[in-house]
C-alpha cells in the first residue's frame, strides 16, 4: 500500500514552503480596478486615456458613468463591473465589444453621457463557461486570445468563470502519490482538446500521451488566466474532485474501493473512487492542495457526480455526495459547490444530502419546459438561470431569445423562487454575440426586455449609427433564428458538414431534424443587411453579421436542396439529378469563398496554434491530430461510428468546407450518379477512414482572409436569387 499521508503531508507542506500567498477571496477593488484600466488599454487603444476608473463601495455589483468630455469617470465595485460600465458607454455611442467582432468607431474625444448611466446587478451569479469549452473553443490558446476572452466576458456583466485548464497538472501532482509513475499518468491523460471529457468521467487517453513539458506549461498557463479573472475581480471555478481514477487504483491501493463506469459512446470510462471510505479523503485532500498549491484557492467548485450515465454501482449516492462535499469542507471551508443541470443531474440523493446552501445549480436546461421543477425538484436550492445554445462548437446560428427572456423574467419574480444568477455555458465560446449580449443583459436588467427595441438597439450598437434596414435585418433574424422553441433549444445545424447521405437530416448525431423556423422568413435577412447604408459596412462587427446570415442562408438553400436530389435518385432522372448535384456542389464553393474572408472562420490559425504548442516536432504531430479529429471523427472509429460522435463539432469553416466536407459529397454524389446509371446500390464507403487520414495529415491552410466579406456575400446573394442561380427549384413550391 503507498504511504498516502505523509505524502500527503510533505505535499501541503511544500505549499507552504514556498511561500505561496493565495489572493484574497474578497479582493480590495483597487487592484481590479487596476488590472480593469489594463484592459481598457488593450480594448480601446488611447481612449481608455479619457476614462478614469473609481471605487464604489459595496457588496452588490454595481457601475456609475458620468464625467465631462474627454473626461469620463467609471466608478464601480470591481475591475470587471467597471467594464461592463464601459460597455454600456459604449452603446450610447453605437459601439461596444463581443467575441468575434468589434465595432469601435469611435469619437477623437468622448462625450459626456447625458445624464449618469448607472445598474446594478440584479443576480449575485452571473456564471460562465460549460466544461467543453475549452475544447471546442481553442484547446491550445495562449494567454492574450484567454485574457481577451475574459476582458469581454467581464463587459458583458459576468463575474465568475469556468477554468478546467491545468487541472492535468493537479491530477499528475497528485495520483503520483498513489502508486503511478508519471509515464503511466501521461498516458492516462488525453491530449488538450478531448481533456474536458477526461474531467467529466467519460474518457481517457485519447489524442495523447501528453509530456510532462506540455503539462508544465498548460499549468503556468492557467496560473496566469486564473490570476486575471481574480485581477479583475471575478470569481475563478475551479473543478474539484468527485473520485475520478486511473486503471488498476485498487490494485495499487488495496484500501480503495472502485465502481466500474462502463462506457461513455464508445469509450471506457476511467473508474469512480468510492467517496465514502479513507483513501478518497485522502486523494482529496491531496487534490485540493496540489491545486492550491499551483493556483490558489477558490471559493466555487465544479463538480458532476455520475454524468451521462455514470454509475454508482451499489454505493448509496446520497453518502457519497456526502463524503465529496465533507471533502471539500475539509479543503476549503464555506466554498461553493457548483453543478450542472443536466439530463438526470443532480440527482435527488444528492440534493437531499449536501448542504444546499453552499450549493449552486448551473442550469443547463432552464429552456425546456418540461424538464424539471426547479424550486420542487431541486429543493430550492440556488440556481443559475441558464442556455447551452451551441453544441461542439458548431457555426449554427441562432437561439432561443424569446423563451430565455420570458421565462428569466417569470421565474425571478416567483415568490421564494430559488434563481439566484445567470449561467451563459455555450460548448463553446465565440459562437454568437447576439447571444452574449442579451444573456449578459438580464443579469443587470430589472425590467423584462423589449425584444424588438433590443435587437434594433443591438443593431445599432453592432453596426454603428440606427439604420432601417439593419433593423430589418434584425427582425428577421429576431423572428426566425432567435426565436427557436425553448423545447428545441438548439438551432438545426447544416447538412454540408454532414456525413453524405440523401436523407441526411443533421450534421451530428444529436442536432435537431429539421430546420426550427420558417426558412423563407429568414431569407429576408440577407439582402436587408446587404442595403444596410455604405458608410456602416467596414466595420468589424457588420463584416461579421453580414457573412454569418450568409452562410446560414446557404445553409437554409441546403436543406431544401437534398430532398430534391433524394427524389431525382429515387425516379432514376439523370438529367435532373446532375442539375441538382452540379448545385449541390456550387453552394458548397460558394460557402468556402465566403468562409474564407472572416478570421474568425479559419482553421489554419487554430491548427498552427496547435502545432506551436508542441515541445518538438512528434508532440506537434500529435497536438493536430488531436484538434482535427476533435472537429471530424472526434475519437477512434468506435466512438466516432458505433458511438455517433462523428462531425459532433461540425462547423463551417476555411479548410473543413473545401477539404473535408466537398470532396466527400462530390465523392458520395459520383457513386449516386453511378447508381443510377447502372440501376445498382449506391456502393458503400468507409466515410470514417477518409476523416482519420484527413485528421492525420499535417497540410498547412491559410493563416489570413482572403476575400472581401461584402463582394462575397453579395456574390451569394446573387447566386441564390438571381437570373443565373446555381439551385434548381429551390423554393418550397
Amino acid at each position: 500500500m503507498v504511504r498516502r499521508r505523509s505524502v500527503l503531508a510533505a505535499t501541503i507542506g511544500a505549499g507552504v514552503a514556498t511561500g505561496f500567498a493565495a489572493p484574497p477571496v474578497t479582493a480590495d477593488a483597487a487592484p481590479s480596478l487596476a488590472a480593469a484600466g489594463a484592459a481598457l488599454r488593450r480594448l480601446l487603444g488611447r481612449h481608455a486615456d479619457q476614462i478614469e476608473l473609481r471605487r464604489l463601495a459595496g457588496r452588490t455589483d454595481r457601475y456609475r458613468v458620468d464625467g465631462r468630455d474627454g473626461r469620463l469617470v467609471v466608478a464601480a465595485t470591481s475591475g470587471a463591473t467597471a467594464l461592463a460600465g464601459v460597455q454600456r458607454y459604449l452603446g450610447t455611442l453605437s459601439a461596444g465589444i463581443w467575441w468575434t467582432a468589434d465595432n469601435l468607431a469611435l469619437p477623437r474625444r468622448l462625450p459626456a453621457p447625458v445624464g449618469a448611466i448607472e445598474a446594478t446587478a440584479v443576480v449575485p451569479h452571473r456564471f460562465a463557461g460549460n466544461d467543453t469549452y475549452e475544447g471546442y473553443t481553442d484547446p491550445n490558446a495562449g494567454f492574450e486570445a484567454w485574457r481577451r476572452d475574459l476582458d469581454v466576458l467581464a463587459a458583458h456583466g459576468f463575474n465568475e468563470v469556468l477554468i478546467g485548464l491545468g487541472t492535468d497538472a493537479v491530477y499528475l501532482d497528485t495520483l503520483r502519490s498513489f502508486g503511478y509513475s508519471a509515464a503511466e499518468l501521461l498516458d492516462w491523460i488525453p491530449g488538450p482538446a478531448h481533456q474536458p471529457w477526461w474531467l467529466l468521467q467519460n474518457m481517457s487517453g485519447f489524442g495523447g500521451p501528453m509530456s510532462a513539458g506540455l503539462v508544465h506549461r498548460r499549468a503556468a498557463l492557467a496560473a496566469r488566466v486564473i490570476d486575471h479573472v481574480r485581477s479583475l475581480g471575478m470569481t475563478p471555478v475551479l473543478p474539484g474532485y468527485f473520485g475520478t481514477v486511473p486503471p488498476d487504483f485498487a490494485a495499487r491501493n488495496p484500501a480503495a474501493r472502485v465502481v466500474p463506469q462502463g462506457r461513455w459512446c464508445g469509450f471506457d470510462r476511467p473508474g469512480w473512487l468510492d467517496p465514502r471510505g479513507s483513501v478518497f479523503a485522502d486523494v482529496a485532500a491531496a487534490f485540493y492542495a496540489n491545486q492550491a498549491h499551483r493556483f490558489g484557492p477558490a471559493t466555487m467548485y465544479k463538480m458532476d457526480l455520475l454524468h451521462e450515465g455514470g454509475s454508482a454501482g451499489d454505493v448509496p449516492v446520497g453518502e457519497a455526495s456526502r463524503a465529496v462535499e465533507r471533502a471539500l469542507r475539509r479543503a476549503r471551508p464555506g466554498a461553493t459547490w457548483v453543478i450542472l443541470g443536466w439530463q438526470r443531474n443532480p440527482l435527488p440523493a444528492t440534493i437531499a444530502a449536501v448542504d444546499r446552501s453552499k450549493m449552486l445549480i448551473v442550469d443547463g436546461l432552464a429552456e425546456r419546459s418540461g424538464a424539471v421543477d426547479r424550486e420542487r425538484d431541486w429543493s430550492n436550492t440556488p440556481y443559475a438561470f441558464g442556455t447551452i445554445y451551441n453544441y461542439g462548437g458548431k457555426s449554427t446560428l441562432g437561439g432561443a431569445a424569446a423563451t430565455w427572456v420570458d421565462k428569466y423574467h417569470r421565474w425571478r419574480g416567483k415568490p421564494n423562487g430559488a434563481l439566484a444568477g445567470i449561467a451563459l455555458m455555450p460548448e463553446a465560446n465565440r459562437t454568437s454575440d447576439a447571444n452574449l449580449d442579451l444573456f449578459g443583459a438580464l443579469g443587470w436588467r430589472t425590467d423584462r426586455i423589449d425584444l424588438p427595441a433590443y435587437y434594433a438597439d443591438y443593431a445599432r450598437r453592432r453596426y454603428g449609427a440606427a439604420d432601417r434596414h439593419a433593423e430589418a435585418a434584425w427582425a428577421a433574424l429576431r423572428g426566425t433564428a432567435y426565436a427557436i422553441p425553448g423545447d428545441s433549444a438548439e438551432p438545426q445545424d447544416g447538412l454540408f458538414g454532414a456525413q453524405p447521405s440523401l436523407t441526411a437530416t443533421s450534421g451530428a448525431a444529436w442536432s435537431p431534424s429539421t430546420v426550427q423556423y420558417d426558412p423563407s422568413a429568414f431569407d429576408a435577412a440577407l439582402p436587408a443587411l446587404l442595403a444596410v447604408a455604405p458608410r456602416l459596412r467596414t466595420g468589424a462587427a457588420y463584416r461579421s453579421d453580414l457573412v454569418d446570415v450568409a452562410r446560414q442562408t446557404i445553409d437554409n438553400r441546403g436543406r431544401l436542396l437534398l430532398p430534391q436530389l433524394y427524389q431525382a435518385y429515387t425516379d432514376a432522372d439523370l438529367v435532373v439529378f446532375d442539375q441538382l448535384a452540379a448545385a449541390w456542389l456550387a453552394l458548397l464553393d460558394l460557402l468556402a469563398d465566403l468562409v474564407a474572408t472572416r478570421p474568425e472562420l479559419l482553421l489554419g490559425p487554430r491548427l498552427a496554434t496547435a502545432r506551436a504548442a508542441g515541445g518538438d516536432e512528434d508532440e506537434a504531430d500529435r497536438l493536430e491530430f488531436d484538434q482535427r479529429s476533435l472537429l471530424t471523427v472526434w475519437g477512434g472509429r468506435t466512438a466516432s461510428v458505433d458511438g455517433g460522435l462523428r462531425d459532433y463539432a461540425n462547423r463551417e469553416w476555411d479548410g473543413l468546407v473545401r477539404d473535408v466536407y466537398r470532396p466527400r459529397w462530390a465523392r458520395y454524389l459520383a457513386a449516386v450518379r453511378t447508381a443510377i446509371v447502372t440501376g445498382t446500390p449506391i456502393a458503400g464507403h468507409d466515410w470514417f477512414a477518409d476523416a482519420d487520414r484527413w485528421a492525420r495529415r499535417h497540410d498547412r491552410y491559410r493563416q489570413a482572409p482572403a476575400g472581401d466579406e461584402y463582394r462575397a456575400a453579395l456574390r451569394t446573394h446573387r447566386a441564390l436569387t438571381g437570373p443565373r442561380q446555381v439551385h434548381v427549384q429551390l423554393s418550397a413550391g
